[in-house]
């Protein structure tokens, strides 16, 4: 097994965790990746801020071969991202910028018509907007996803015609349900949150993420646009990405398309963030911490318990074939329960596609972060669901 280890603050035990469970962890990622569902594996988890787990197993490179995957190595962290964007909404409560029962038309006059006038940035956090669900497209017979709805705007956009609306484009799709019927996974009300961000701050929403949360909390490893430097170390999943990477670091830019370059005016707030396992890990202790990492205040404790306390109750999740009559979900973070997990009620966490995930345990103050890149664009729940038992078991 090729296995790097990383840095870590204490020993296993000096927390009251079993040790044993780390050969546990490292045998369930093996048989995962001896089954072609992951490439390879990275986390990092501490308890009471205490780093005592730390570490990546498998090739760093989707050929296989003996270059490790290193703990420090950097992966697209998807859907985290949104976690991440909650706090930033979160600030701006603080900050008396926002509210959470504001209308979105409040700042973006396009949701100011019926049925979108109903939409506040409560039910985007919550996934509650009646917004169609990502994925959509394969699930409902001819329907255009607010994506391809922005798409072909930029195809055939003129300056002419006056500013580019995207917004517009995009809501031509409608709604799927009203506001607060179903719990509805959807990216593009996050995109539409770092539009809200940029409206009220004056700058890109990205920039606001960057100069208020990620810097501040020492996360020098996370970013949405990638340096050379982190491009050089970032794990390789495909021959186009690995270009792609050989082309930053060699600064070399290939020349967009007109309609290519548009896409760079929808915020990537929905999942277009950077990171490492040890990163993700501050900014997890950070939430543990009531919003405080150190002496570094992000977040009040009032915001804190308020943005990690469940928030629906008897709302349905038929979301992508579920069959979930009360979908347990808090404030831009998952509380997922029931029989498959042994956390702790109290907590919360986020997903991200392809895969990875992040949790925080406030009874135990437990985080843990993991990485594990699937093969294939099937969805494989024994590396994300399975690992978080494993890691939690060890508690004692």
């Amino acid at each position: 097994m090729l296995y790097a280890p990383g840095h870590v603050d204490c020993l296993p035990e000096e927390v009251g965790y079993d040790a044993s469970r780390v050969d546990v962890l490292h045998a369930h990622f093996q048989k995962l990746m001896d089954q072609k569902k992951i490439q390879s594996a990275s986390y990092c988890i501490s308890r009471y801020g205490k780093i005592f787990m730390h570490g990546a197993v498998g090739p760093l490179s989707f050929r296989g071969g003996d270059e490790p995957l290193l703990p420090t190595t950097a992966h697209r962290v998807a859907s985290i991202t949104k976690a991440i964007v909650t706090v930033a909404i979160a600030k701006l409560v603080e900050d008396g910028m926002l509210r959470l029962d504001n209308p979105v038309g409040l700042f973006l006059p396009q949701f100011n018509a019926d049925p979108f006038n109903k939409i506040d940035l409560y039910s985007l956090l919550t996934h509650t907007s009646g917004l169609h669900p990502d994925c959509a497209s394969s699930l409902i017979p001819h329907h255009q996803s607010y994506w391809d709805r922005i798409g072909r705007y930029f195809e055939t956009y003129d300056p002419a015609d006056g500013e580019l609306d995207w917004i517009s484009a995009a809501l031509g799709g409608g709604l799927s349900k009203k506001v607060g019927e179903e719990w509805q996974y959807c990216s593009f009300g996050f995109c539409i949150l770092g539009e809200v961000i940029k409206k009220v701050t004056g700058v890109g929403a990205e920039q606001y993420v960057e100069e208020q949360i990620l810097k501040p909390l020492g996360m020098q490893d996370s970013m949405f646009q990638l340096t050379p430097q982190l491009a050089s170390r970032f794990i390789i999943r495909s021959e186009r990405q690995e270009q792609r990477l050989k082309d930053i670091i060699e600064g070399k830019q290939a020349e967009a398309s007109p309609a290519e370059k548009l896409w760079e005016n929808i915020p990537s707030t929905g999942g277009g963030l950077s990171s490492t396992p040890a990163d993700l890990i501050r900014f997890a202790n950070m939430t543990l911490g009531m919003g405080k990492l150190g002496e570094t205040r992000i977040l009040g404790r009032k915001t804190v318990e308020k943005f990690t306390t469940r928030a629906l109750y008897n709302t349905p999740d038929y979301c992508w074939g579920s069959n979930n009559p009360d979908r347990s979900y808090g404030i831009g973070f998952d509380m997922r329960r029931g029989s498959a997990f042994l956390y702790s009620p109290t907590s919360y966490s986020h997903e991200g596609a392809g895969a990875c995930s992040m949790i925080m345990d406030p009874t135990e103050q437990l985080a843990a972060v993991w990485f594990v890149p699937f093969m294939d664009d099937n969805w494989h729940d024994e590396a994300i669901f399975n690992v978080t038992n494993i890691i939690w078991s060890g508690l004692q």
